[in-house]
């Protein structure tokens, strides 16, 4: 799949089927956030990759924004660097090359969580100089795919032209 595609295409994934994942292809999407650019290449994250059921059930209940967690082939867990000043956009980077390898394998994914995840750094063995930003639940999806049919504003309602009252058109 093309990277605008896979854009174009990609969307929020909320329930997966019971299907596992193969390995080269969880691999290749952990792979997918290691080799993202970062600021001053720091790479400030840290990945941690969740497969057994249990724990997804466990993290499906920490997760508010995440119960459906539970019924992922896996997840992987976002930890930063507190320290970094880059480290949120560097590893938002990082998920969204996740997020987009995973669609072109035809694996949905979402981001759950957000900073402030003691729970999950916790129940994770994280450090404490790391705060745990997303857990990204990936998957198979139950529904098929709506051929990126989205909901979005135009483009001219959110792009300018040199300066930001000269709409793009």
């Amino acid at each position: 799949m093309e990277v605008y595609e896979a854009i174009r295409t990609v969307l929020a994934v909320r329930e997966f089927q019971n299907k596992s994942v193969p390995d080269n292809s969880i691999r290749k999407i952990i792979e997918s956030a290691r080799l993202t650019a970062s600021s001053k290449n720091d790479q400030p994250w840290h990945f941690i990759l969740i497969q057994d059921h249990d724990s997804l059930v466990e993290l499906g209940s920490i997760v508010r924004s995440g119960p459906y967690t539970a019924q992922a082939a896996f997840a992987i867990a976002v930890a930063i660097e507190k320290q970094s000043p880059y480290g949120i956009s560097d590893a938002s980077r990082a998920i969204q090359s996740m997020v987009l390898t995973a669609w072109a394998e035809g694996i949905g994914s979402n981001w759950a969580g957000w900073i402030g995840m003691t729970k999950v750094a916790s129940y994770l063995g994280v450090p404490e100089d790391f705060d745990v930003i997303a857990v990204i639940p990936f998957g198979y999806p139950v529904k098929s795919n709506t051929k990126g049919i989205k909901r979005r504003k135009s483009l001219s309602e959110i792009a300018h032209r040199e300066r930001f009252d000269v709409p793009f058109n």
